[in-house]
């Protein structure tokens, strides 16, 4: 007996529908593929962009010439810079945000999960996205976009500031005054981004090792 539980009218249609192509669904698929991959491309360059000059000397049309398309076909993509600046804070954003998510679920004390914020941090915010973060300005967005940026960055220092009293909860860190603990990280953290260069004499590994070392000898217990 068939366990088919439609009307044998919707059963008779289902079975009698044409199929769709499996070519024509791969092609669907890759279409979308190939246009997240442009979106993609089209973000990087723009971050880059914005990163060199400034966000308020770079135009749509400077982006559109950069990636060799016209301004109307970058619209495709973005349909206007400020929406195309605050998807590149969103990607910082997730970015950081995957990060931080990874460093919490890990075993070990609090001293020891603020060390490997800092050391994740200040790898991040020298490269692609996550420098974003920190060194472009968020003041010529409307207010809307503006509070979203600000959003992120508020939950990023919360996000260290609960890794400071999980330490304190523990016995890891000694007792002190969270906010201000947590600006003074953020705030050697965040310069990183102004002073650093790739081809600089110091690795990303060097400064996140020197920079956990020294942010956090004030707060260890032992």
């Amino acid at each position: 007996m068939s366990n088919d539980k439609r009307g044998p009218l919707a059963a008779d249609r289902l079975e009698s529908a044409p199929r769709r192509p499996a070519s024509l669904w791969k092609n669907a698929v890759t279409r979308d593929q190939e246009r997240q991959a442009k979106r993609m491309a089209v973000l990087l360059t723009a971050a880059d962009m914005f990163l060199a000059r400034g966000s308020h000397r770079v135009a749509m049309t400077d982006i559109a010439d950069e990636l060799g398309i016209t301004k109307p076909a970058l619209y495709n993509y973005f349909s206007s810079k400020d929406d195309l600046l605050v998807e590149c804070f969103r990607q910082s954003n997730q970015v950081i945000i995957e990060q931080l998510d990874r460093i919490e679920r890990s075993a070990g004390p609090g001293l020891e999960k603020l060390r490997a914020i800092i050391r994740a941090y200040a790898r991040l915010i020298t490269v692609d996205y996550g420098s974003v973060m920190i060194r472009l300005e968020d003041r010529d967005l409307p207010d809307i976009l503006r509070n979203e940026v600000r959003g992120y960055k508020r939950a990023i220092d919360a996000r260290v500031r609960a890794t400071i009293e999980g330490g304190i909860a523990d016995g890891s860190i000694l007792p002190c005054d969270v906010k201000l603990a947590t600006f003074a990280i953020m705030g050697a953290l965040n310069w990183i981004g102004q002073w650093f260069r790739s081809d600089g004499p110091y690795s990303v590994d060097r400064i996140g090792d020197e920079y956990a070392d020294r942010l956090t000898k004030g707060l260890a217990k032992n």
